[in-house]
């Protein structure tokens, strides 16, 4: 049994959710998130207790493995319309820098001859504190987590100065250059 799974999703007081057919409708101070749940697994919605439960129907192995999935979802989507996810993103080396160029555009000079300019979704939001860093907020987990991937896709740390763009905090691994004077 999927300890996960069994686990009931406590809800917030400020979060209203409704569950109708196979669809969970999560909305809150953050914002208002949907998902249509998979057949295998049913999704009910506790009033007196506010809390809400997924169970699965049979023991395949499908069921299983979307058990604790959409329970996870359902899980990140509660604490996304209540509190919002954060990712931070920080830009290292000489001349790179973010501006905002307008609501939610972002334009990056990371050491190409152009700058490039990137757009975030519907329902993330952008901003950019100072010139070397990036902070990437949102309702929804997921959509939050993709941007900020694409953000750092643009350039990469690299191993041998660190330039590019990195998580904040993020560990980069160095390498040591070539040596010189071994002959």
């Amino acid at each position: 049994m999927s300890r996960i799974g069994r686990k009931p999703v406590a809800v917030p007081a400020n979060v209203k959710v409704a569950v109708a057919d196979s669809t969970v409708v999560v909305e809150g101070p953050k914002g208002r998130l949907s998902y249509a749940h998979r057949p295998e697994v049913s999704v009910s919605y506790d009033e007196a207790k506010k809390e809400i439960v997924v169970a699965r129907r049979d023991d395949e192995r499908q069921s299983r493995a979307l058990h604790g999935l959409t329970r996870s979802l359902v899980a990140n989507m509660v604490r996304g319309a209540a509190e919002g996810y954060v990712r931070k993103l920080e830009i290292v080396g000489v001349g790179y820098q973010a501006q905002l160029k307008k609501a939610n555009v972002i334009a990056l000079q990371v050491g190409y001859a152009n700058q490039v300019v990137l757009e975030a979704p519907e329902g993330v939001t952008v901003t950019v504190p100072d010139a070397t860093h990036v902070t990437v907020t949102g309702a929804d987990k997921q959509a939050v987590g993709q941007f900020a991937a694409e953000v750092r896709r643009v350039r990469p740390p690299e191993p041998y100065k660190g330039k590019g763009i990195r998580y904040e905090g993020e560990a980069v691994r160095r390498k040591a250059g070539k040596a010189f004077g071994s002959k």
